[in-house]
């Protein structure tokens, strides 16, 4: 630098990750000189917010005990469909399933479709989930990847709304899981009582008051 030579500082990269308001960034950006890649709060608060919840209650809790080994390994899609429009949250799931059926098992084990504006009434999510299996029958994906569900009002059935069990399968938003057939099967092998994990999850939950949960 002490004699202009700056060619060995072409090649340098810093890559810096900012949350910042939008009249700030728009000015910013006017003077930039940098490679700008602009996420939209839209995507990233959903995918954050679910991340959150997978690490601190599903694995944090030990809610499912298989997993963890798929969010360590990074194994694990993130996708958010912004519509409102349960056609569009059908569209992307169909795209979601082919992706992850011609993935690489050893890269990709799970995908979650995360819906944010979608389906806020469960019982409007229990029944277009009919219509999520029609789409892998069309895509002839039965047997070889399955889809479940998570909803913030989740109720298994025979449940009545603030019943504790409910929770184990209650995520902050509308969320469809595509998983591989072979993973559920040797995640069955490995713990074959899931009556066990049902059990444990309850007497947890119990222990926990609804402050306690809802500060996760």
């Amino acid at each position: 630098m002490r004699h202009a030579h700056t060619t060995p500082f072409e090649m340098c990269e810093l890559k810096l990750h900012v949350r910042v308001p939008m009249d700030a960034w728009r000015q910013w950006i006017r003077h930039r000189t940098a490679s700008v890649n602009e996420i939209s709060t839209r995507y990233s608060i959903a995918i954050e917010d679910t991340q959150k919840w997978l690490l601190e209650a599903v694995v944090g809790l030990n809610l499912c005990p298989f997993a963890k080994a798929v969010v360590v390994k990074d194994m694990v899609r993130y996708r958010v469909c912004p519509s409102s429009e349960p056609a569009d949250v059908l569209a992307m799931l169909r795209e979601e399933l082919q992706h992850l059926a011609e993935a690489d098992p050893d890269q990709l084990d799970t995908t979650l479709l995360i819906a944010p504006n979608a389906l806020p009434d469960f019982l409007d999510f229990n029944e277009f989930l009919f219509d999520c299996e029609a789409v892998l029958q069309d895509l002839d994906l039965e047997g070889v990847l399955q889809i479940a569900d998570f909803h913030p009002g989740y109720q298994f059935a025979g449940s009545e709304p603030d019943d504790v069990e409910n929770r184990t399968n209650q995520s902050p938003y509308p969320t469809l899981h595509l998983l591989r057939e072979d993973s559920v099967t040797r995640a069955v092998q490995a713990f074959p009582d899931a009556a066990l994990i049902y059990e444990r999850n309850t007497a947890l939950l119990r222990e926990m008051d609804t402050a306690g949960w809802q500060a996760l």
